[in-house]
């Protein structure tokens, strides 16, 4: 599958954006889906994921709250509406596709567990 993210930009603290993933080339229905995000110097994180069906989410603790991830199966795309964005949220934001193989679980926070990478979209957050 093909993964492209966009969306990505500069915002003041305290603002929002909306990152956007579009799937190409298999059934996207069949995967679950997640955001993760690498600032300067740092390993990629997980940020958010969701299901194949959109009926399971997960969230890491730091965005808890101020993220939401969703996705339309009709569009072949996933979203992360980032809400009271915060500086340290500055990053490089990747979306990921993990093949849905019957488990909907923990596993979905696992960045090694993700087969599929989309090229990533620079979020800069300023104070």
């Amino acid at each position: 599958v093909q993964l492209q993210a966009f969306g990505g930009g500069l915002v003041q603290a305290g603002g929002s954006l909306r990152l956007s993933c579009a799937a190409s080339g298999r059934t996207f229905s069949n995967y679950h889906m997640g955001w993760f995000r690498q600032a300067p110097g740092k390993e990629r994180e997980f940020v958010a994921a969701i299901s194949s069906g959109g009926g399971t989410r997960y969230y890491s603790d730091s965005v808890k709250g101020r993220f939401t991830i969703s996705r339309d199966n009709a569009k072949n795309t996933v979203y992360l509406q980032m809400n009271s964005l915060k500086p340290e949220d500055t990053a490089v934001y990747y979306c990921a596709a993990q093949y849905y193989n019957g488990r909907i679980d923990y596993t979905m926070r696992a960045l090694q567990e993700y087969g599929y990478w989309g090229q990533g979209t620079q979020v800069t957050v300023s104070s």
